[in-house]
């Protein structure tokens, strides 16, 4: 897998395909149209890969962007930027995933502007509505993950406890045991 999706929400989890955002050498996780086509067949979206090319690869980062500004805007409490939400709502309004019944199931399947129409509708219901009250942002300073917090009492700090938390209490756990060995 060339992916992770530690959020259990997909435009959250494709706003993550650009790791340490912070950084000054962030990691890109959809450098190429093969790198997009596994993110669409690996996160479930799609069962077949839907042949991206180089102008899909630019669209599929114009909307990861413009989706990232939203959400940063919402965790702030800014408005909204004007631009981002053009784009979100442009993308929003393109044709549906295609889902069929078979012998084997349900199957879905679509081209690149399909799967980004999804992501972009996902996005306008999580913005637009309540979640975007749980919108948070990970508490490990080199990630910048964002998820909405489900968890009973809403305290959840990382992206996922098996990363970034794991990662932060080893740490701290160090730093802990240097200081009284010292």
């Amino acid at each position: 897998m060339n992916h992770a999706f530690p959020c259990g929400t997909l435009p959250l989890d494709f706003v993550g395909t650009l790791r340490a955002r912070r950084n000054d050498l962030p990691m890109e996780k959809l450098a190429t149209p093969e790198l997009l086509d596994d993110w669409f067949v690996e996160s479930g979206m799609l069962d077949l890969a839907p042949g991206a090319s180089e102008v899909d690869l630019t669209l599929a980062v114009d909307l990861r962007e413009s989706i990232y500004s939203l959400v940063a805007a919402r965790l702030h409490g800014e408005p909204l930027p004007p631009d981002a939400v053009a784009e979100l709502n442009l993308q929003a309004s393109g044709m549906p995933v295609t889902l069929r019944l078979g012998p084997d199931g349900a199957t879905r399947t679509g081209s690149v502007g399909q799967g980004l129409a999804a992501l972009a509708r996902e996005t306008v219901e999580i913005l637009g509505g309540d979640d975007g009250a749980l919108l948070r942002e990970c508490a490990r300073p080199e990630c910048t993950q964002v998820y909405l917090d489900r968890s009973r009492g809403h305290r959840r700090e990382w992206c996922a406890m098996r990363t970034c938390g794991n990662r932060v209490k080893a740490a701290a756990y160090r730093a802990r045991q240097h200081s009284t060995q010292g």
